[in-house]
């Protein structure tokens, strides 16, 4: 098995070979973060277990190495009453360390945010008044392929003693394809204080890059809770 592992990985990255190399519009990429000045908006559409919601989501290139940006989104249950629009996320991105500066072209992020109000019914969980989180990305591109991992722990507060902390772990792994495709898979992985939060996800992107524009398809699967989530994404780059 793992010398068929090996074996697909090296004929996908001799077959991309070809693809772009310019990585500065690959909005997709989870290594991506825009310039001094740029401004991405995500657009994304999402069906889940009798469910609709919808987000969007802007970041802003505050300065060459920091990007800030937020997002909310709205949901419509169709079987409950889990309806109402989500927490608002703010939150930025530093990058401490380029390809440029290690022997290893190792990229190292470091990710912060808050996620304050919104319903009750869309929290998760639903007596989250405010959510602080930090965490740490990093890893590497190469002209075909860029190999990512995110640790992001979370502390979850309300005014009388119901707080909780859980910590992600998500690998990524995502293919330049040509230079018009990518398809990416990733790995999620929740430990909460509270084990009924406690999750594991497995999920697959297919992406279409037409210029600065990226149009996403992803399905996702929650192996805890037997949940499927499925949806498309617009990327825009200004």
């Amino acid at each position: 098995m793992r010398k068929l592992f090996f074996g697909i990985f090296t004929l996908l990255c001799a077959v991309n070979a070809y693809a772009a190399n310019d990585l500065t519009t690959d909005t997709s990429d989870p290594l991506f973060m825009q310039a001094r000045s740029g401004l991405l908006s995500q657009t994304r559409l999402d069906y889940f277990d009798n469910g609709l919601r919808i987000g969007q989501s802007l970041s802003y290139g505050l300065a060459d190495r920091f990007v800030f940006g937020g997002n909310v989104h709205y949901q419509q249950d169709f079987d409950g009453h889990e309806d109402g629009f989500s927490s608002i996320d703010l939150g930025g991105v530093y990058r401490m360390g380029l390809a440029s500066e290690n022997n290893r072209r190792i990229i190292s992020d470091m990710l912060f945010g808050l996620k304050f109000g919104g319903s009750e019914h869309v929290r998760t969980p639903e007596y989250a008044d405010s959510t602080y989180y930090v965490g740490l990305r990093f890893g590497r591109q190469y002209s075909g392929v860029t190999l990512a991992a995110t640790i992001k722990s979370s502390w979850i507060f309300k005014d009388k003693p119901l707080g909780m902390a859980f910590i992600d772990i998500m690998p990524e792994i995502y293919f330049r394809v040509n230079n018009d495709w990518r398809v990416g898979a990733n790995f999620a992985l929740r430990k909460a204080t509270n084990p009924d939060y406690d999750e594991e996800t497995v999920g697959f992107k297919v992406v279409r890059q037409y210029g600065r524009t990226q149009y996403a398809g992803h399905f996702d699967y929650a192996f805890e809770s037997e949940s499927i989530a499925t949806g498309v994404m617009v990327n825009i780059l200004f």
